[in-house]
């Protein structure tokens, strides 16, 4: 009697499930009720009652079954696991976490000889990074000759055959809260695994396909979870419900928050290191970059707006996105979906995933879906579901291979066609080489030389000094980029100094140059010039030894993981000292000369008992030569128990975040400081600063944003400063230190900048132009500064490159001391700023250090750590932190 009472309520559940999806879709409610969750008892249907009201206030999102998402008459091999047969629910009821999303396609590499899977790399938080090699069995054996000969034509521009296969690489969801293209990875993999249809057949035979699931599996699983913990029963798709309004920070980065489509030149996180690796071990015809974009949008596929790609990219590139692109429409045309191109987005920076392959004789694709950013969102569109941002995914994933068949011939001609038309630029180009040079600091010339060989960019190391633009340069410290090489256009970027461009609007920045971002001196070389230039080896220096009975040690502040090394020895319990005069003294290696800002380590007061052998382990860490003084008085300069040798502080920094403020930044200076300088951060949200301690902390550091101090907290900063506290804050964060006075600065609005444009002769239609010139996106700005200063100590020249984000002014009337670094009289130096903007740019400030009772006030107009890579002003964030105590 119970039993035939739980059957004929199931019944009636499964009736009420289907109240609300059209009679079509019924089969998506029988998946609702998985058998999994079909426990026959009398309380279980109540877990799963869905309640059907006619005012639509509640709606169900199911997922579907895979064959629901499929095409008709897939074929399908049954023997090949579904994605709910692993996951145990349809694709698209709940938002698959990554470990779940790895599962699945270890199960799929298994089951389908199709498939083979490898791990290319782990995240921050060690999540595997996979890589899906997918082509017909028969092929496999075949791989490794397809894949020499394919890149060897790349390289070479030599004819294919018409057997030659395609490269297709697939890429998913790079931004972790963009989820439905790695969900719908789970599609295409079974798809290309399962089905037996004539499309897959085709594709199968001749081709391969390449499928990275996630781009960011860090990213991923924080979104998985925020999406999930909120998804009741019947779903809410009110914009405003907290699961679709994401806490801080959110799941778009990883885990250092930083934004992993902005890494593909700098490699800067493992995730990127990885899947470059893989790019240029294959060298793709096509590699996808599946995004989301706003709720209210609807599908957005390239080209981008025509008159913004990158100079140095072809026309023909263009041309084949277009002709590929004629499959997506064809594919969104015939379910009725609206998409648009051409708008909105653009082709311009080699960072991107979508660009990146563009610079290199591939073709790079951007798809952009509307975001459910949950489970189920109201748009203006109507309802976005999941699985229908999953569905849209996995049919332009179709698309990508239907248009690739229909295009192979031009997609294997196009690397020759680049080829050549590239040595048509090398030809006419009157440089043939870039040189880079740093004397004082082999770190960053390495990470330099790091980066050209992940591009598989060629260079030299000279054997001898080479002469360039009326100039010598030592062996040694320096590196030749030659450009007669198929990479040329992705070299000229790196090396750009270009300021003006035929559309001056970017949706990203306007320049990524290499040596300036590195702060390394560089110049062109002429033909005749390279000819001299013989192949060498970068030596590697070698470390003073260390003497255990000298009475101290010291080390030059020139070298980039400087502050890494006292950072250890502070961690030891290491008393040092900041020369705050340049100083001659006696070594072991006979005299040495030690500029302003050099660590001295006197053995004369109470230091741990190994202390030889921490200074000697952490100058071994690090490579940074550390010397043994043999005596206390100089020739040069202040004795070591001078006065002008300041004691260090060991700096107890506390990072401001949480709602309001940019965690990009906070991102950056905790992976600045985690990663290169081994310290470790005290991070609370801006909520919370009322109940903290700060007699507990040396440092506190806001990033920009937008800050609500109250009264009690702003009197509570203030007084901790004039304690000996030392105050940090970067570009918006200025105008809350202009507010409470921290700092003698002003700080321009929107209404200064808007004052500098004419506006008399526009018209409406000029709104979008006029708000592009208005933007600072990314460009380098030089300053002048004062390399007597303590936060300028180990920079070499009077003159530093910035890179600025922002068309922020600040000006003030302080004294040189207090001001030791200005913009210029002429500041751009590399990308596009209106000339109005930078003008006022002129002059102003870049850095200030502001004395407050025993402490310090310190302001950057811009960000320091910009993306992790701009190596040549993050140092000034170590200085600020371990070489306060020397601004007084």
């Amino acid at each position: 009697m119970m039993r035939v009472f739980q059957t004929g309520f199931w019944m009636r559940i499964q009736r009420a499930v289907r109240c609300v999806v059209s009679s079509d879709r019924a089969q998506d409610a029988n998946v609702l009720l998985h058998p999994t969750l079909q426990r026959r008892t009398a309380i279980a249907p109540f877990a799963l009652l869905l309640v059907c009201l006619s005012n639509s206030q509640f709606s169900i999102a199911a997922g579907k079954p895979v064959n629901e998402y499929l095409p008709a008459n897939s074929a399908l091999n049954a023997e090949i696991p579904t994605p709910e047969s692993v996951l145990g629910y349809p694709v698209g009821s709940w938002h698959v976490r990554h470990d779940q999303l790895v599962r699945y396609m270890q199960v799929l590499a298994e089951k389908s000889d199709r498939i083979s899977l490898e791990v290319t790399g782990y995240t921050h938080e060690q999540r595997p990074l996979l890589l899906l090699t997918i082509t017909a069995p028969q092929n496999r054996a075949k791989l490794p000759e397809w894949r020499e000969a394919h890149v060897d034509n790349v390289v070479t521009g030599s004819r294919t055959t018409e057997a030659s296969p395609l490269v297709l690489y697939m890429g998913y969801s790079v931004h972790g809260n963009e989820p439905s293209g790695a969900n719908a990875s789970m599609l295409v993999a079974y798809y290309l695994a399962a089905s037996n249809d004539p499309r897959v057949t085709e594709l199968l035979n001749n081709n391969v396909v390449l499928l990275d699931p996630s781009f960011n599996p860090d990213g991923l699983s924080r979104f998985a979870q925020w999406a999930n913990m909120h998804k009741g029963q019947v779903l809410s798709s009110d914009p405003e419900h907290r699961e679709h309004t994401e806490g801080w920070p959110n799941g778009r980065t990883n885990h250092y928050w930083f934004d992993l489509n902005r890494d593909w030149l700098m490699l800067i996180h493992p995730e990127s290191q990885a899947r470059i690796k893989q790019f240029q071990k294959w060298r793709p015809h096509v590699l996808t970059d599946f995004h989301e974009m706003g709720t209210d949008s609807t599908y957005f596929f390239q080209p981008g707006v025509p008159s913004r790609k990158n100079p140095f990219t072809p026309e023909g590139n263009v041309r084949l996105t277009e002709a590929l692109a004629e499959s997506f429409i064809q594919a969104f045309d015939d379910q009725k979906n609206l998409y648009f191109s051409q708008e909105g987005f653009d082709d311009f920076y080699y960072g991107k995933g979508s660009t990146y392959p563009d610079a290199q004789g591939s073709i790079g694709i951007l798809f952009e879906q509307a975001s459910s950013r949950g489970h189920l969102q109201d748009s203006i569109n109507g309802p976005v579901a999941f699985s229908q941002t999953i569905q849209n995914q996995f049919t332009m994933s179709l698309a990508v291979f239907d248009g690739a068949l229909k295009n192979k011939a031009a997609l294997a001609e196009y690397p020759r066609r680049f080829f050549n038309e590239t040595q048509s630029l090398i030809k006419d180009d009157d440089v043939a080489a870039y040189v880079l040079h740093e004397p004082k600091d082999s770190w960053r010339l390495k990470q330099a030389k790091w980066v050209l060989e992940q591009h598989n960019i060629d260079f030299v190391v000279p054997k001898d000094d080479v002469s360039a633009s009326d100039q010598t340069f030592s062996a040694g410290h320096t590196l030749v980029v030659p450009l007669n090489q198929q990479k040329y256009r992705l070299i000229k970027s790196l090396f750009s100094t270009q300021q003006q461009f035929p559309d001056n609007t970017f949706y990203d920045v306007s320049n990524w140059n290499l040596p300036l971002a590195f702060d390394l001196t560089f110049t062109s070389m002429s033909a005749r010039e390279l000819k001299r230039v013989k192949q060498g080896e970068m030596k590697e220096s070698q470390l003073p030894d260390l003497a255990s009975g000298a009475y101290g040690y010291a080390f030059e502040w020139h070298h980039f993981k400087s502050p890494a090394l006292l950072q250890s020895l502070l961690s030891a319990g290491v008393d040092a000292r900041i020369a705050t005069t340049a100083f001659s003294a006696m070594t072991t290696e006979g005299e040495v000369a030690f500029e302003l800002g050099s660590i001295v380590v006197p053995a004369g007061v109470v230091q741990p008992n190994n202390l030889a052998a921490l200074v000697a382990n952490a100058s071994q860490a690090q490579q940074v030569p550390v010397y043994s003084i043999t005596s206390g008085s100089t020739s040069v300069g202040s004795d070591l128990g001078s006065r002008s040798m300041v004691p260090v502080r060991a700096p107890k920094v506390l990072v401001v975040g949480g709602d309001g403020v940019n965690p990009y930044q906070v991102g950056e200076i905790w992976h600045h400081l985690d990663t290169q300088i081994g310290m470790p951060i005290t991070l609370v949200e801006q909520a919370r600063l009322g109940r903290i301690t700060l007699s507990d902390y040396s440092h506190v550091v806001f990033a920009s944003g937008r800050y609500d101090v109250g009264d009690k907290e702003s009197k509570a900063l203030s007084e901790w400063v004039k304690d000996g506290g030392t105050l940090i804050g970067q570009m918006s964060a200025l105008s809350l230190f202009n507010k409470e006075k921290w700092l003698s600065l002003q700080v321009s609005d929107r209404n200064d900048v808007d004052r500098l444009f004419d506006e008399s002769e526009l018209t409406y239609a000029d709104r979008s132009a006029l708000a592009a010139k208005k933007l600072i996106a990314g460009a380098v700005y030089k300053a002048k500064i004062d390399i007597t200063h303590p936060l300028f100590y180990g920079f070499d020249e009077p003159y530093l490159h910035v890179f600025k984000t922002t068309n922020t002014v600040i000006t003030s009337s302080q004294s040189p001391f207090n001001v030791p670094a200005r913009y210029t009289k002429s500041p751009l130096v590399a990308g596009y700023s209106a000339d109005v903007l930078a003008d006022e740019i002129a002059g102003s400030v870049a850095v200030m250090a502001q004395p407050m009772g025993r402490g310090r006030v310190i302001g950057f107009t811009d960000n320091p750590q910009f993306r992790g890579y701009w190596y040549g002003t993050s140092k000034l964030m170590s200085n600020a932190l371990l070489l306060s105590e020397a601004i007084r």
